[in-house]
């Protein structure tokens, strides 16, 4: 049997005891997206473990077959939350997809052409990049050329990567500009936080951003918003791509006041998107052999998410009625990476006149996985069809969502079935709830 040391010498950077965990017992069978959709053991998180625990062995060739089961993954987590052993299966199979990327290098990419590429790690990292290059789409929108485009067919003109990303954009809103670096608590000051802005949640989703830090504020939350803060990394670790991941994730470190002799006075580090949330606390196991190790666990310790932290202060009531049928759905990277179930239902459910509604396998991916809907676009729509129509059985009026990128691929979905369903945050219906200012399309 292979030894850890030997792994990190000749294979995937995994410990092999995180492997044995598995007792292949199939109750993670049920949960996994794409075992549900294709019914195939290797396309399962058991037999995926299986697949890597042969290739690890010298048993099986890592052949183009075995990658492609691999491959398949969501890395939604949806196994772990299932898992009565406790398995670490993102312990395993991020490792492994590292392993593969060494092996054979871009291969993660590989379906993706040179213009996605570029949009994924060059542009979207960016808060800034992303906005710029989201100005000509917003105008289009905001003009109603963008309308017109669709209405006579234009679109059909545009290169296939194009139409895809154009597909995935929501009804783009005025930005914000740019926060003061503190926002001010109102009332007594109960706390005092850093805000995670993210890069594509910052970009397409503002009026979350404005939404998010003026519910911190109405709970008396001194809010600090540090400038130079960075992309989490998700997007480069999740494509096998750790040293930049690792690149930023010590820059949030020190912009977070975490590498410094003087330490930072923050009760917590607070996002409102599930997949940077999962990634911002697994900066301790990302950077465990970095220089920035030590602040990168101390950074790690910080970070809340938005539901997480206001349920644990205890939040102020809002008090305008929203009288709307709604549901929720999990994100995965909130419901499975960070447990973290309870917590927004119970926020919601303290909005008056809301009736929230049960959602049909809520914890099953609905196929964003950060960039698997561009880099697996099949599985991915076929799961986003799934999502759209558990969501229109509800009857329900609006769907909150805690995460961009369910997000972007939930409202691209409910575009075709149930367009006038309202896709949002759930920091969004609780600032409507608190200001009076309710969204547009729940106007009557």
């Amino acid at each position: 049997m292979a030894t850890k040391t030997e792994l990190n010498v000749i294979g995937p950077k995994l410990d092999y005891e995180l492997i044995l965990d598995c007792v292949h017992c199939g109750l993670c069978t049920a949960s996994c997206p794409t075992y549900v959709e294709t019914g195939n053991e290797a396309d399962s998180p058991r037999g995926r473990i299986y697949l890597m625990r042969q290739v690890i062995d010298g048993d099986l060739e890592l052949d183009q077959d075995v990658k492609g089961h691999l491959d398949l993954c969501l890395n939604c987590r949806a196994c772990e939350t299932a898992c009565p052993s406790g398995v670490q299966y993102g312990k395993l199979i991020e490792p492994f997809r590292a392993h593969m990327e060494e092996l054979e290098p871009g291969r993660h990419a590989k379906g993706l052409n040179a213009i996605q590429r570029f949009m994924l790690f060059k542009i979207f990292p960016s808060r800034f990049r992303t906005r710029l290059a989201l100005a000509p789409a917003r105008l289009l929108q905001w003009t109603g050329v963008d309308w017109a485009i669709e209405k006579l067919g234009f679109s059909k003109l545009l290169p296939r990567s194009f139409r895809t990303m154009k597909a995935m954009l929501p009804n783009l809103q005025a930005h914000y500009g740019s926060f003061p670096e503190i926002l001010p608590a109102e009332g007594k000051k109960r706390a005092k936080v850093g805000l995670f802005l993210g890069c594509v949640a910052d970009a397409i989703y503002p009026e979350t951003q404005m939404s998010t830090a003026r519910v911190l504020q109405k709970n008396g939350v001194e809010v600090w918003i540090p400038r130079a803060q960075q992309c989490c990394g998700a997007l480069h670790y999740h494509s096998a791509r750790e040293p930049e991941a690792r690149e930023l994730a010590a820059k949030n470190c020190e912009v977070f006041g975490f590498t410094g002799e003087i330490p930072n006075d923050l009760d917590a580090i607070i996002t409102n998107a599930a997949g940077c949330g999962a990634m911002l606390k697994d900066y301790a196991h990302m950077m465990h052999d970095h220089p920035a190790a030590e602040a990168a666990a101390k950074f790690n310790a910080k970070v809340r998410d938005i539901h997480e932290f206001l349920y644990e202060l205890g939040p102020i009531a809002p008090t305008h009625p929203l009288p709307i049928t709604a549901t929720y759905h999990d994100a995965c990277h909130l419901r499975h990476a960070q447990q973290i179930f309870k917590q927004p239902r119970s926020l919601l459910e303290m909005i008056p006149g809301i009736k929230l509604v049960p959602l049909p396998e809520s914890e099953l991916c609905c196929g964003a996985a950060g960039s698997y809907n561009l880099t697996q676009p099949e599985m991915a729509e076929k799961l986003g069809d799934r999502k759209a129509a558990n969501i229109v059985a509800t009857g329900a009026k609006a769907v909150l969502i805690a995460n961009v990128g369910c997000l972007m691929q939930i409202t691209k979905h409910m575009k075709n079935v149930a367009p006038d369903v309202w896709c949002a945050h759930p920091m969004d219906a609780l600032w409507a709830s608190y200001s009076g200012e309710i969204p547009k399309q729940l106007r009557s």
